[in-house]
């Protein structure tokens, strides 16, 4: 039921981290504030299809 997706920065377009979540108990897109290496700061990580 799980499924991988990937994170990426909304300011730089990194995609930075790869994560898992239930499809069943999240239908939309999954938002999350995560570090970015390349910028230093905590920003808005959004998923994304790969």
């Amino acid at each position: 039921m799980r499924t991988h997706i990937i994170l990426e920065c909304t300011e730089c377009g990194d995609r930075n981290y790869l994560t898992t979540k239930n499809k069943r108990n999240n239908p939309d897109r999954l938002e999350v504030k995560k570090y970015c290496p390349r910028l230093r700061k905590v920003t808005l990580h959004r998923e994304v299809k790969k």
